[in-house]
């Protein structure tokens, strides 16, 4: 039996929505018929660029996750000009290097910075949300996690496997918490994922390395992962409340 997913009338928050699979996601649930808030962090212009594409009056909000202030603003910002929000994507994230063998304080920057935007600003935000699903009883949340919040990661990627792990415990506790508001929680955890980021890695490395670790014939794209967020925030898999969903290209199965 065939079936689509419609969004319309659906008003969403994507964080990070200006490239990568931010962007992938936010032009999906677009199709789908969602009006999108595409959350931006410098660029401006890819951000109204995803938002026109898009139509369905959606637009672009700038925030600089790494501060608790901007991301309340930003919820509230979002919130005044859509109304209300019926889902939010915690998309944005970064990665700073940072090996034990360096400096403490390099280590202890790319720490904090992560550990603000990764972790801090999706718990701030899915507070918000929380409180505003709560009213209007019901909405739902995505985290974009990683495989590395799992499995670890590298010498140099302790914060950022760290920050990641921080949000399957937001997401966990959400969902129980919360479900007879109305409200569900999910978590993707992707692999390695070609984007910008990924690309530069490759392209100083080669990718021996990362299509070494996956069990498919190619690397995982952002337009792998936006259709998985499109059924979550549908609500046709809502009994999943509370899941980790990996998206990896079976580079890590657990």
């Amino acid at each position: 039996m065939a079936f689509s997913i419609d969004l319309s009338g659906k008003n969403i928050l994507v964080t990070g929505a200006s490239r990568g699979i931010g962007r992938s996601i936010a032009l999906l649930l677009g199709k789908a018929g969602a009006r999108v808030a595409v959350h931006y962090g410098r660029n401006v212009d890819a951000a109204n660029s995803v938002a026109s594409e898009i139509g369905n009056g959606s637009f672009a909000i700038g925030a600089d996750l790494g501060t608790s202030e901007a991301c309340l603003n930003l919820f509230a910002g979002v919130v005044e000009e859509m109304g209300t929000v019926d889902a939010l994507v915690n998309n944005a994230g970064i990665a700073i290097d940072a090996d034990a063998d360096g400096s403490d304080e390099a280590w202890i920057s790319a720490w904090d910075q992560q550990m603000n935007v990764n972790a801090r600003a999706s718990a701030v935000l899915a507070l918000k949300a929380v409180q505003h699903f709560s009213a209007q009883r019901g909405g739902r949340i995505v985290f974009i996690s990683s495989r590395a919040a799992f499995r670890g990661d590298t010498a140099d990627a302790w914060a950022y496997a760290a920050s990641k792990s921080a949000i399957i415990g937001l997401n966990g506790s959400i969902a129980r918490a919360y479900g007879k508001r109305g409200i569900k929680s999910f978590l993707i955890a992707p692999g390695w994922t070609l984007t910008e980021m990924a690309q530069a890695y490759i392209d100083e490395h080669g990718d021996a390395r990362v299509l070494g670790e996956i069990a498919l014939d190619r690397l995982t794209g952002p337009d792998d992962i936006a259709p998985m967020v499109a059924l979550l925030v549908s609500g046709m898999a809502d009994h999943a409340t509370g899941t980790s969903i990996d998206m990896n290209a079976g580079s890590y199965v657990h």
